[in-house]
């Protein structure tokens, strides 16, 4: 392993792999889905789903990264049968799906730094107000949306150049507590409204008459993608742990942070959401339309509750884009011997680039030469990421950790801490439920 990598420790990784995993899909996504597809039922699917298969799925990424502790491709190389070796190692490609992610990621991180921006110059009072600055910012304003995503990529890339130890361990030692606490305080905030037990038995009462097959499909599809799975971030991180660290124990506190604070956010904002009259069937827009107006009825006390509320979103996004890029520098380091610095500047300058092709992709002007068919070229990217990459990568690792590796080095990593029968139920997940349920998955989505 590269030397500049370091190692972390077993808090750092846990925190570390936790803002891997946390990102903006549980405090944005989680909540808005949620709410189109009916609370309880759905969230209800959504965390058997994390335990039966987003848990499994995680610890066998883990599994990867911890016993090669390379790069993703030399992980895959080095853990393959003699005769096996040279087909297994471009399943370590996958990696390279984090810069995918991060073309548009990156974007939407801004569009949160511009929201941070307007709880200082004053929030929209109305709909349609609000309405009309967002449709502003994502269709006419293009060089303000590249401002922002600019940085992003800058503060991405410094905590990068720092890298596992006085980087990346740093950086979520210090913005996963605070993420924690700005939500616990939220949390504590909302439960003074008459609304909270409302949003309480909104999303845990389950109503089942409204968990159709969509829905069904949109909860198992979250749990999965929410962990970051298949895309390098958990199996690169977990190659920079000491040799004696318990992956199990990790596993698991990684995936219950990753839940929790989803759960939180959802309670947060269906709180704030019914005691303003607010619907949560609002969609995509229910973060940046629905939620600042509501913040704007609170006066100055909706103004700090506005600014902390975006500052988490901030927080999330930002330690998950950290996890997105280090696969591929970790690769250019330990594959093509290059320094962290340079391996950091360029992928950094490659998915910056991208990314403002995807804010043309989307601004009035300039649309029409970067779209196919009928989608954007963001629209493009992530529906690539979502329905193809991440999926992919999922049944990947669910095959090469079932019926690839040798059993008894699988073994070696969990059997000591899972204990015999745990160890095969986990295993009969992974060769059986996992790689079948992503399969289901990205069949359906392409359908929806």
């Amino acid at each position: 392993m590269n030397a500049q990598i370091g190692k972390f420790s077993r808090l750092g990784f846990v925190l570390s792999a936790t803002g891997a995993a946390v990102g903006l899909g549980n405090i944005w996504k989680f909540p808005y889905i949620t709410g189109v597809y009916g609370g309880g039922a759905f969230v209800m699917v959504y965390l058997v789903t994390i335990l039966l298969i987003g848990a499994s799925l995680l610890i066998a990424e883990m599994v990867i990264g911890k016993r090669g502790q390379q790069d993703c491709v030399s992980n895959f190389e080095t853990l393959s049968p003699d005769d096996s070796k040279r087909g297994w190692k471009y399943a370590g490609f996958t990696l390279f799906t984090g810069l995918v992610i991060m073309t548009f990621y990156s974007v939407v991180i801004g569009w949160i730094f511009y929201y941070i921006y307007l709880t200082f110059v004053g929030l929209p009072t109305s709909i349609d107000d609000a309405k009309a600055i967002f449709d502003q910012l994502y269709g006419h304003k293009p060089f303000l949306q590249i401002f922002f995503h600019l940085l992003s990529v800058l503060f991405v890339g410094g905590v990068l150049l720092g890298g596992i130890k006085k980087g990346i361990e740093k950086t979520n030692l210090i913005l996963i507590p605070f993420l924690l606490f700005i939500l616990l305080g939220l949390l504590m905030y909302a439960m003074n409204f008459d609304s909270f037990e409302k949003a309480v038995h909104f999303m845990f009462a389950p109503d089942f008459s409204k968990l159709s097959s969509e829905a069904i499909i949109r909860a198992v599809g979250h749990s999965f993608f929410t962990l970051s799975i298949g895309i390098g971030s958990i199996m690169t991180y977990a190659a920079a742990l000491p040799k004696k660290a318990e992956i199990y124990k990790a596993g698991l506190m990684v995936a219950f942070m990753d839940t929790f604070i989803a759960l939180i956010a959802g309670l947060v904002i269906f709180s704030f959401l019914f005691q303003f009259g607010g619907e949560p069937a609002k969609g995509p827009g229910l973060v940046f339309i629905s939620l600042p107006v509501i913040f704007a009825k609170l006066g100055m006390t909706g103004t700090v509750v506005a600014f902390v509320f975006f500052l988490a979103m901030a927080f999330a996004g930002l330690t998950s884009a950290i996890s997105l890029v280090e696969p591929s520098v970790m690769y250019l380091e330990d594959r093509l011997s290059w320094k962290r610095k340079k391996a950091v500047i360029w992928s950094s300058i490659v998915y910056f680039i991208v990314g403002v092709l995807v804010v043309f992709s989307i601004s009035d002007g300039y649309k029409d030469w970067l779209t196919f068919g009928t989608k954007s070229l963001f629209d493009v990217l992530e529906f690539s990421v979502d329905s193809f990459l991440m999926p992919l990568g999922g049944i990947l690792i669910a095959i090469f950790v079932g019926y690839v590796m040798k059993r008894d080095i699988v073994e070696g990593e969990l059997l000591g801490h899972m204990g015999n029968t745990v160890f095969k139920i986990w295993y009969f997940s992974i060769r059986f439920i996992a790689p079948l349920a992503v399969l289901f998955l990205a069949y359906n989505a392409m359908k929806i």
